[in-house]
């Protein structure tokens, strides 16, 4: 039987500037003031944020499979960081290869780009995009039911926002204080019977159709539809985390948005915990799990 707590997690604390100036260049330029926290400075409008450090962690658990077609990363500039969290979908080389070009793909954009940047709804359109276009590449001389795919889901945060987009049944959860703000809604056949009011949330995870996807990456050429958000404020211990339905097949929104509990331990160890137990609340047949995670300071501890 394969180790389902096989794991990489990597956890960080560093700090997103939201400008090249010193609080001293800064503070001399406050006559410019354009509104709260905003400094004009030429032509861009720099947010003077209280929130400045961040710390990030991710985990990928193989589960009872015997391999890991989940991937995912965290890339960072010197003013934004990209979270990204890639399910595999057609078999255990195949999965596996798709998932990591599309991962290689989008943090490929990623570090071309430069932040801040206005328009990251189209950053994110244009990352998914070009994933698929890589992923369906990967298998376009196969046949149709053979073709790798994948599912996927982003999270870019810049300055003092969060926006994401996703493909498929790949989550990001916005969480505050122990609750669930807002998060996406899968592309997925039982996503469909649940808004028509067919079925309730208990009833998604043991619908015999729960894995069936509407779109993902890969497989036709025409691309997928895209979930995308209206940029989301953040405040001071707000978390980000995106995820494969391999993590919110064990776990309740209720269970993730609870899963960080500082006296507790770290927030890698937390999201171990968290991880841990979904693949445990899913065994002998759990699926790979694979998250990442961005916390709002300030006070974050990479322990």
């Amino acid at each position: 039987m394969p180790d389902r707590f096989s794991v990489f997690s990597r956890s960080e604390t560093g700090a997103a500037n939201d400008a090249s100036l010193s609080d001293e260049e800064i503070a001399s330029l406050a006559k410019h003031n354009t509104g709260a926290g905003c400094l004009e400075t030429g032509r861009r409008l720099i947010e003077k944020s209280s929130w400045e450090p961040m710390e990030t962690v991710e985990i990928s658990l193989i589960g009872d499979r015997d391999d890991n077609q989940d991937r995912g990363a965290i890339a960072k500039s010197g003013e934004a960081i990209l979270l990204v969290v890639v399910d595999g979908m057609g078999g255990h080389a195949q999965g596996e290869l798709a998932a990591q070009t599309a991962v290689d793909t989008i943090v490929r954009e990623f570090e071309e780009q430069s932040f801040p940047m206005e328009n990251g709804s189209e950053f994110l359109g244009r990352c998914i995009s070009k994933a698929h276009a890589a992923v369906f590449d990967l298998g376009e001389s196969m046949q149709a039911e053979d073709r790798p795919r994948a599912t996927c889901a982003l999270c870019l945060i810049q300055q003092d926002s969060a926006l994401w987009a996703h493909v498929g049944d790949s989550r990001v959860y916005h969480l505050r204080e122990g609750r669930v703000l807002a998060r996406t809604r899968d592309h997925s056949h039982v996503e469909v019977l649940l808004q028509d009011g067919l079925i309730t949330e208990e009833e998604i995870l043991s619908h015999p159709l729960r894995n069936f996807v509407e779109c993902c990456l890969g497989g036709d050429s025409a691309l997928p539809e895209v979930g995308m958000s209206v940029p989301a404020v953040l405040e001071n211990g707000d978390i980000i985390l995106a995820c494969s339905d391999g993590l919110w097949g064990g776990a309740s929104d209720e269970e993730i948005a609870a899963f960080y509990q500082p006296d507790e331990g770290s927030l890698a160890a937390c999201l171990e915990a968290l991880s841990y137990a979904a693949i445990d609340a899913c065994a002998p047949w759990s699926d790979n799990t694979t998250v990442a995670v961005l916390r709002v300071g300030p006070n974050g501890d990479s322990g």
